[in-house]
């Protein structure tokens, strides 16, 4: 998708520098239209850098290419961060004397406003009477936050977090395809207690899970995150049900499978736990040079699922090490058979891959083993793709 990022002339320009690079990172075309005294704080050439793009500054340059109109008509979304207060007063008269308010004017492009000033600005009246018509033609505004300001000032006014700034964003481009719907998803490794301090356990950090939340979030579905052991924050705006083990990870899910739509087992789940848990930490000298833990097998919650007669789209995951790629989808297939989900997705789980990376590459193998759809890069490109593969079978 397109954005363009417009940063008005306040100390917090320097905090957008991340969230462009974040934008281009999920695989944005971003293109940065910084006021004249955004360049005060921030040199153009570190926008171009990071958003890989040439910065625009000037209202009349391009005029051959109709560029002042060109880059709203352009865009997918518009982000205005920091917005100042005089950016907003601009905004909310319909001003349009520089390049950045012009873009706006010129765009049908869902507007993100973040505005960042002084406690006494943002509180002004005429500033808080912008805002109102801003809100009242359709902008989003995320932030202002409080905490601490430039000097030692505290209050109001704080541009709001980088991660905000970027869901917001995110929210505002993603489909409403999954209003009034509901999600769960489960996320995370589970744990099975050897002792109070050991377990059994696997590398899952639940960051494809959470992904997944946040994807089914903007799109507009209620969404229940089963949670377990997550190494990742669980996202704002989703219900968060905390769990460790396999068992307290099977009630969660079983309790809420009767309301949702879909349901993506995403997590990791333990397929045996020690049959006793010792309540004391067992000592290495008492095992006398060796130890053996007797394991009993966990119950198989997505094939119990799948075994259910009325249930929801019912997506399952197989974490393999092959390298051929029939091979996986041959597994996919298998799995999917024996367990009656409707989709399963694949991903290779090796050095750099999978667990604990950043990115992730799934092939989401559906009815009689044809490839529904694949999908490779970050974890939310991932999570749409599956979602976009579980919408279709609910169609």
């Amino acid at each position: 998708m397109r954005v363009v990022v417009g940063v008005c002339g306040g100390i917090a320009a320097y905090k957008v520098v991340g969230v462009i690079r974040t934008l281009v990172l999920e695989g944005h075309d971003v293109h940065v239209i910084p006021t004249e005294s955004a360049l005060q704080f921030v040199g153009a050439t570190t926008f171009e850098a990071i958003s890989r793009n040439p910065v625009s500054t000037d209202l009349f340059h391009g005029v051959a290419e109709v560029k002042h109109v060109a880059l709203g008509q352009s865009a997918d979304v518009v982000l205005i961060a920091p917005a100042t207060a005089n950016t907003i007063a601009k905004l909310a008269a319909g001003l349009s004397d520089n390049l950045l308010t012009n873009s706006v004017l010129a765009s049908r492009a869902p507007v993100v406003v973040a505005p960042a000033m002084h406690t006494e600005m943002w509180e002004n009246p005429a500033t808080q009477h912008n805002i109102g018509l801003l809100r009242e033609r359709g902008m989003r505004l995320v932030g202002p936050e409080s905490g601490q300001l430039t000097g030692s000032d505290v209050g109001v006014g704080r541009l709001a977090e980088h991660d905000a700034i970027v869901a917001a964003v995110t929210t505002a481009l993603a489909p409403r395809d999954l209003e009034g719907r509901t999600v769960v998803i489960s996320a995370g490794g589970t744990r099975e207690p050897i002792d109070p301090v050991r377990f059994i356990g696997n590398r899952s950090s639940g960051a494809q899970g959470v992904a997944l939340a946040e994807a089914a979030r903007d799109r507009g579905a209620d969404v229940v995150l089963v949670g377990a052991n997550l190494e990742v924050p669980a996202p704002a705006g989703v219900r968060t049900v905390p769990v460790s083990t396999v068992a307290e990870l099977r009630e969660a899910v079983l309790e809420r499978s009767g309301t949702a739509d879909i349901l993506v087992m995403a997590a990791a789940v333990s397929d045996y736990r020690p049959t006793t848990t010792a309540e004391k930490k067992m000592k290495k000298d008492a095992a006398g040079g060796g130890t053996s833990i007797e394991l009993t097998q966990n119950p198989d919650i997505l094939a119990e699922l799948g075994a259910q007669e009325s249930r929801p789209v019912l997506v399952g995951f197989a974490a393999e090490t092959e390298s051929d790629e029939s091979a996986l989808v041959e597994l996919g297939a298998g799995k999917r058979e024996r367990k009656g989900a409707d989709l399963i997705a694949v991903n290779r789980v090796d050095e750099g891959r999978g667990f604990g990376t950043p990115d992730n590459e799934v092939l989401i193998v559906g009815d009689g083993g044809t490839v529904a759809a694949r999908a490779c890069g970050s974890k939310r490109t991932v999570a749409d793709a599956i979602l976009d593969a579980a919408l279709a079978v609910r169609r």
